[in-house]
């Protein structure tokens, strides 16, 4: 018999299913979403108290000092040191090496690889470690890079689910079964599932993905070039100037296509012939980088506004020949992310003319209107800029952008040897229990800035404020469902949805529940959300927590099937130039085989 919920169980379920839903609109970022739960649970606790008194409006805040988000805090910012450091950086030199000695063993070596780093390493690192690397490998033995890519982001995150530092799901998933007195993880208490399950995963990524995988447009493959959107602007001294709109065309041949012209603020002229360009005016157009190039020569236009540029220090002596273009990537710690070119003084600071702007998941179908500088990025958006090789490489210092040109090593100092020596230090005192992991993860932190192999500036850089906000909200919303007794009601009900199955069919179909909810929101909030249902579950039928709650940290970190599931997705998605059915055609099977494989080995492992 189910027990009818008070106000405050039913206020939270409702809010639970309203924070999933806001958590799927991608046009609302992710920590607004969040915070707006957060502000909605405290203020309505504040003004309706819950007649126990366990549940004050401050609970719903102990995120933000709980040891999960400081733990992954700081190694968000150990990361950053050993992505600045290039610690990594000879094993990719390594691998690039194997590539051209065999193929086909090589490719199996680096999703080795990137496996097992994921297991110690934030896996966004070891994503910009690589994708250099293997873009060039790709172009060098003319092969389409998203045959390479895909699988390798892949296992990354396979094999973040083999620690609990692997990802941030697990951290949190672990701290929150501790909290609530159900069972104590140390870090390699739960590889060996991983590893059994992880092998077939592995071989189905290097055997059976690559084949599944339809050639795409790669960003960095000169026979292959991206699809941008550009604006081209003519001056007083451009040779359209003054020209009627045919004669403009028949300047490149006929061979400019031009979505619309736009004159002043917001107007629009029609495309007619015999329409006269001013300067001033700006020509909407689609095409590839060199197309772009070559259409800015013929009629004297540029791809970027002179005015917006005037400020800009340009090397004396300057010619276009000595200039190169290259595509960046923004990603989700950028500055980019959620702000502008202008906002942020892209082209002051860098140096870099913004030409072309090529949008996440996009085919180059999506409008561009007015100047490059002022269209909001989000994570996963292609910009195409032109300077120096000097300036592009000044520009992966400053870490504003992940630059995509594949031939640039990542950064590497004499700081390297420190940064690899004291994530060493931080995994091994966590792993053989001298120190908790929150603990030494902090103290590699300070050892790592005492050192200067991270700066205060890139340490900053490294937090996301998305994954703090939602880890936070997650967390409230974990202490809302345990103490309201919500968890307990969905437990409920999902035991009577699955009555009269064996144990491990109920195991699997959590998983599967998990797996699914984590391809529609974001993982931490799967993992959290799931962890008190999990819990629940394993108490109302009487067995040992433990495989339950490996069950929500498996199902939470298949994020294999959608670009959204993980953040690394999106950086694959630009680079490889994948469409969102991609990921549902490679990742889909490997769902299903992991899914099947946990079903299998936990029963298995822990006698259900």
């Amino acid at each position: 018999m189910f027990a009818l919920p008070d106000f405050h169980t039913l206020f939270v379920l409702l809010l639970t299913c309203f924070a999933l839903f806001l958590f799927t609109r991608e046009k609302l970022p992710l920590e607004a979403s969040g915070l707006t739960i957060l502000i909605v649970l405290v203020l309505t606790f504040q003004i309706f108290p819950h007649p126990s008194g366990r549940l004050p409006p401050q609970a719903f805040l102990s995120g933000f000092g709980h040891q999960a988000l400081i733990t992954i805090c700081s190694l968000m910012m150990l990361g950053k040191a050993m992505e600045t450091t290039g610690a990594l950086q000879p094993l990719a030199s390594a691998l690039a090496g194997a590539w051209k000695r065999n193929r086909h063993l090589a490719s199996l070596l680096t999703l080795i690889m990137a496996g097992v780093l994921s297991s110690f390493v934030n896996t966004t690192p070891i994503v910009i470690m690589l994708l250099p690397m293997l873009m060039g490998v790709a172009v060098r033995n003319k092969l389409a890079p998203s045959s390479v890519l895909m699988p390798v982001g892949l296992a990354v995150l396979l094999g973040g689910m083999s620690t609990t530092i692997g990802t941030s799901t697990n951290l949190l998933v672990v701290a929150i079964a501790a909290d609530l007195g159900a069972v104590q993880f140390n870090m390699f208490d739960y590889t060996l599932p991983v590893v059994i399950v992880a092998s077939f995963g592995m071989l189905y990524l290097w055997l059976i993905a690559p084949r599944l995988l339809p050639e795409r447009t790669a960003p960095l493959s000169d026979a292959l070039p991206r699809v941008f959107n550009a604006m081209l602007h003519i001056h007083d001294d451009s040779v359209a100037c003054g020209q009627s709109f045919a004669k403009c065309l028949a300047l490149t041949n006929n061979a400019l296509r031009v979505d619309r012209i736009e004159r002043g603020e917001g107007l629009f002229v029609a495309k007619l012939p015999s329409v006269v360009l001013q300067a001033g005016d700006r020509l909407a157009v689609r095409d590839t980088p060199e197309r772009l190039k070559e259409f800015e020569k013929q009629i004297g236009a540029t791809l970027h506004d002179v005015t917006g540029t005037a400020d800009m220090e340009t090397p004396a002596g300057a010619v276009p020949e000595q200039e190169q273009l290259a595509e960046i990537v923004v990603t989700g710690s950028s500055i980019l992310h959620n702000s502008t070119l202008a906002a942020t003084r892209f082209a002051q600071r860098t140096g870099l003319l913004p030409l072309a702007l090529h949008r996440a998941g996009e085919s180059g179908g999506e409008d561009t209107t007015g100047h490059i500088g002022l269209q909001p990025l989000r994570a996963g958006d292609v910009v195409l800029v032109q300077g120096t090789q000097k300036q592009i490489d000044q520009l992966k210092r400053l870490k504003m952008a992940l630059v995509l040109d594949g031939t640039t090593d990542l950064p590497r100092t004499h700081r390297s040897s420190w940064a690899l020596a004291i994530m060493i230090a931080v995994v091994g005192a966590a792993a053989l229990n001298l120190l908790p992991i929150a603990v030494s993860a902090l103290a590699g932190v300070g050892l790592m800035l005492a050192t200067r192999c991270l700066t205060w500036k890139d340490a900053g850089a490294a937090l996301h404020p998305p994954v703090i906000v939602i880890i936070v909200t997650s967390l409230a919303l974990g202490i809302a469902l345990t103490e309201t007794g919500a968890a307990t009601l969905i437990a409920q009900g999902f035991l009577a949805a699955v009555s009269g199955l064996p144990t491990p069919l109920i195991l699997s179909c959590l998983m599967l529940v998990l797996s699914v909810l984590t391809s529609i929101v974001s993982n931490n909030a799967a993992g959290v959300i799931g962890t008190p249902i999990a819990i629940q579950i394993a108490n109302e039928l009487g067995v040992s927590p433990e495989p339950f709650v490996l069950a929500v940290i498996f199902g939470a970190n298949m994020s294999y099937a959608t670009p959204f599931g993980y953040q690394t997705n999106l950086l694959i998605m630009a680079a490889g130039g994948y469409r969102f059915s991609d990921f549902l055609r490679a990742g889909g099977p490997l769902v299903l085989i992991t899914w099947l494989g946990f079903s299998i080995v936990l029963p298995l492992l822990y006698d259900l």
